[in-house]
């Protein structure tokens, strides 16, 4: 009788304890990729894009080359919030943004500003911190459809797996959005957000043209202000204080015909502010290694090195020269007079918000080691 009276205990427990009632079958739902952010009109207009997994998973059979589809989902509304919702009233299956990977803004959303988009990812649980962040003046549909190579997945692209080309292209810094928030909030000031473009004319699929992603110059804000873009040759310059900077081939000399090509890495940058005249001046040093990549005319090895050193001084200087026409601190000297020099940086932005001017650099020391010539010795063959 005891031992019935458990039984039936047991089993009327068992009935109160709930179930995978609110489980979601993982095949049935569409995961976000990548979200497209524009602003226009006083409201926010949303791109969603859209992978099945079962399209892009890899098989026992190894099979690639498979054109996969790339839905995107367009919602619109006053906030973010708004516009992401109006996707859920057709989307016919559950959206999960777990796998959220990249953010793209227009233009127009970076006038309106980052906080509120920014702040609207961060609260929502399923979205991750380390998402990668462009922008771009490219339509945000033609982006998020974008096909990789050889009809790989989309989501081996530039635009989801960038540090791949960059450790063997190493230009524009790839960055993470919790960075730019992060860089935006210091007394600085300075964010850069990386432009993503396609590029219409480099390559073909037997004759038919393809565009790839490339990323070409960088957006940039000071003191949270939208200062507009920069190209890639604008940036030239800001490469060599990238510390992570893996792989930069440079012709010398940078002016008439080339002697040789050079591939630098791992730069080292020392900025020290100095106060002149009341006014924050800079010396700049940089050191970096090279290696030779392809020799065209016999130099003597200090040459090369003296050669390679004013091409990196003319670029510093032509990088700071056009940071300087957007009001943009492409260098981030400020921070340097902020952290090495506080009371001075709070006396002197009391009086003006931007310090810099054409006179702001007072030296640049480049010093280039070359330390191998590769398999050939150097000499021409």
């Amino acid at each position: 009788m005891r031992n019935a009276k458990k039984i039936a205990l047991s089993l009327l427990i068992l009935m109160l304890v709930s179930g995978c009632w609110n489980s979601k079958d993982i095949q049935n739902m569409a995961y976000v990729t990548a979200l497209g952010v524009d602003y226009e009109n006083g409201r926010f207009k949303s791109y969603a894009q859209m992978l099945n997994f079962t399209n892009i998973a890899k098989s026992d059979t190894g099979e690639v080359g498979k054109p996969v589809p790339i839905w995107v989902g367009v919602g619109e509304g006053k906030t973010l919030t708004e516009s992401l919702t109006t996707m859920y009233a057709t989307s016919q299956i559950r959206v999960f943004w777990g796998h959220l990977k990249a953010l793209v803004l227009s233009e127009n959303a970076m006038k309106h500003g980052m906080k509120e988009i920014y702040d609207m990812l961060n609260r929502y649980r399923e979205v991750r911190y380390n998402i990668l962040m462009y922008g771009t003046n490219e339509p945000l549909h033609e982006i998020l459809i974008q096909k990789s190579i050889l009809n790989f997945s989309p989501l081996d692209t530039l635009m989801d797996l960038p540090y791949q080309i960059y450790s063997q292209r190493s230009f524009i810094l790839p960055e993470y959005g919790y960075k730019i928030i992060a860089q935006m909030n210091e007394p600085s000031g300075l964010a850069m957000i990386p432009c993503l473009t396609l590029d219409r004319t480099g390559w073909y699929e037997d004759q038919d043209k393809r565009s790839m992603f490339r990323i070409n110059g960088a957006y940039f804000f000071q003191n949270k202000e939208f200062r507009g873009h920069l190209s890639e040759d604008d940036l030239k310059g800001t490469r060599w204080i990238q510390r992570q900077l893996v792989r930069s081939p440079m012709n010398i000399p940078d002016k008439g015909p080339p002697v040789a090509t050079i591939v630098l890495q791992k730069p080292h940058l020392y900025v020290k502010p100095v106060i002149e005249n009341g006014k924050a001046r800079f010396n700049i040093r940089v050191s970096v290694d090279a290696y030779i990549d392809e020799l065209i005319k016999d130099t003597p090895h200090k040459k090369m090195e003296e050669m390679a050193g004013d091409a990196i001084r003319d670029e510093i200087k032509m990088s700071f020269k056009k940071g300087l026409e957007k009001k943009a601190d492409v260098f981030m000297l400020d921070e340097k007079l902020y952290r090495k020099n506080p009371k001075k940086w709070h006396e002197f932005h009391r009086a003006s918000p931007y310090l810099l001017d054409a006179d702001s650099i007072k030296t640049i020391d480049i010093r280039v080691s070359i330390e191998s010539s590769g398999k050939y010795k150097q000499r021409v063959n």
